[in-house]
C-alpha cells in the first residue's frame, strides 16, 4: 500500500495542472491541452497492455524497473525542459511507464496468497485514493513556488518508488502461485468459456470511466457557471477522498461476505444512480451529496473489479487480465472528457447527467445477462461431466 500511495502521489501532482500550466503558462490553446491529455492517455494504453504482456512473458521485475525508470527520467527530465513543446513530448513516456507501473502493481498483487484478492484489491484501492489525495492538495501550493519546484518534488516521489521497486519486487513469484487444483474464495472454476463476461465488464469499466470524467472535466464549468467557487469545487474531491480513506475497510467488511457479482452490481447500480441526481441540481449540497452517492457506489463495486477479473485468469495470464481492465480504465478516461465536451456544447448538461446514468446502467445490465449465461454454461457442463 505505501508504494502505491507514493506512486499516485508523484502522477497527482502531474496530471491535474497540465491543462492550467499549457494555458496561463505556455499560452496554449484548450485545444491543444486536449491533444496532449489524449496523448498521454494513449501512451498510458499502450503501458498498460505491455506491462501486462511482460508480466507474463518476461521478467517482471526487470520489466518493473525499466518502465519505473523511464517515468522518473521523464519527470526529473521535466524540471529543467518545460516549455514548449518538450513539456508535451516528456509527458508522453512519462505516462508510458506509470501506464505500465498501474498494471505490473495490479499483476504483483495477484501473486499475494496470504490474503483473499478482495481484500487485497480493496487495500489497494485505499493507497491509490490516499496518493490522489496527498498528491493533488500538494500540487497547487507546490505550482506557487513554480513549475521546476512542482517537479522536483514529484521526482523525489519517483526516486522513493524506483528504490522500492529495486530494493523490494525482486521475489520469485512461483512459490506465491496456489497449488493446483485450489481454488481460493470467490475463485470462478473455468468451466466453458468465460471471454463474454470479461468482454461485458471491461465494456462496463469504459463505461464507467468516461462517465466518470464528468467530474474531472465539464463539471468545474457547470458548477462555477452556477455562481459555486472553484475552492467549493475541488473540496468535493477532497470529500471523495477521504471517505474513499476512512470508509473503503468498513464497506469491505460489509459486503466482503457477497459474492463478488452481486457486490459490484449494488455497487454500480448506486454509482450510475448519483447521475440522476446531478439533473436538477443548482446548489452546492445537491453536487455534495450527488459526489456522496456516487463514492458510496464506487466504493462497493470498483476495487472488487480488478479482483473479479483476476478469477478468470490462470496462472500464466495474471498480468494480460489486469491489463484488460486498466486498459479499458484508461481508454474511457481518455474518451470522457472529449466526450463530455461535445455533448454540453451541442446539447446540455441535464441530458449529459440523463445519458451517463443510463449508459451505466445499461452497462450493468449487460455484464448481468452474461452472468447468467456463464452460470447457465457451467451447471451444463458440470452435469455433462458426472
Amino acid at each position: 500500500m505505501t508504494y502505491s500511495i507514493i506512486l499516485n502521489a508523484g502522477t497527482s501532482c502531474v496530471w491535474p495542472l497540465v491543462t492550467l500550466y499549457m494555458h496561463n503558462y505556455l499560452h496554449q490553446t484548450l485545444t491543444m491541452s486536449g491533444l496532449v491529455l489524449l496523448g498521454m492517455s494513449i501512451f498510458m494504453i499502450i503501458g498498460n497492455y505491455l506491462g501486462g504482456y511482460l508480466f507474463d512473458n518476461a521478467s517482471p521485475y526487470k520489466t518493473s524497473i525499466i518502465f519505473m525508470t523511464i517515468s522518473t527520467i521523464s519527470v526529473i527530465a521535466l524540471i529543467f525542459f518545460h516549455g514548449w513543446p518538450t513539456f508535451a513530448f516528456l509527458l508522453m513516456p512519462f505516462d508510458l511507464g506509470n501506464g505500465a507501473n498501474l498494471t505490473l502493481t495490479n499483476s504483483y498483487a495477484t501473486a499475494i496468497v496470504e490474503k483473499s484478492s478482495r481484500y487485497i484489491f480493496n487495500i489497494m484501492y485505499i493507497g491509490l485514493n490516499l496518493g490522489i489525495v496527498i498528491g493533488s492538495a500538494m500540487a497547487g501550493f507546490l505550482l506557487k513556488g513554480g513549475v521546476a519546484f512542482l517537479f522536483t518534488v514529484t521526482s523525489v516521489f519517483y526516486v522513493a518508488a524506483l528504490l522500492m521497486t529495486i530494493l523490494q519486487f525482486n521475489v520469485d513469484l512461483s512459490k506465491y502461485q496456489r497449488v493446483s487444483g485450489a481454488q481460493p474464495k470467490h475463485q470462478v472454476i473455468h468451466y466453458g468459456n468465460h471471454h463474454g463476461l470479461l468482454i461485458s465488464i471491461c465494456l462496463m469499466v469504459f463505461c464507467i470511466y468516461m462517465t466518470y470524467a464528468i467530474w474531472d472535466s465539464v463539471m468545474s464549468v457547470h458548477m462555477t457557471s452556477l455562481g459555486i467557487s472553484f475552492i467549493d469545487y475541488s473540496w468535493v474531491w477532497v470529500i471523495n477522498g477521504i471517505l474513499i480513506v476512512l470508509g473503503q475497510d468498513y464497506v469491505n467488511r460489509l459486503f466482503g461476505r457477497l459474492k463478488i457479482s452481486v457486490q459490484v452490481a449494488i455497487g454500480v447500480a448506486i454509482f450510475a444512480v448519483s447521475y440522476f441526481g446531478l439533473i436538477p441540481a443548482r446548489h452546492y449540497l445537491a453536487f455534495v451529496i450527488s459526489m456522496i452517492v456516487l463514492t458510496i457506489g464506487e466504493m462497493i463495486s470498483l476495487p472488487d473489479i480488478p479482483a473479479w477479473i483476476d478469477n478468470f485468469a490462470r496462472l500464466n495470464e495474471k498480468g494480460r487480465y489486469q491489463a484488460y481492465f486498466n486498459v479499458s480504465m484508461t481508454a474511457g478516461r481518455a474518451v470522457g472528457p472529449l466526450f463530455d465536451g461535445i455533448v454540453v456544447e451541442s446539447i446540455s448538461y441535464g441530458f449529459l447527467f440523463g445519458f451517463s446514468g443510463i449508459l451505466v446502467l445499461l452497462s450493468l445490465l449487460l455484464v448481468m445477462i452474461e452472468v447468467i449465461r456463464t452460470y447457465r454454461r457451467r451447471q451444463h457442463l458440470a452435469k455433462a461431466r458426472e
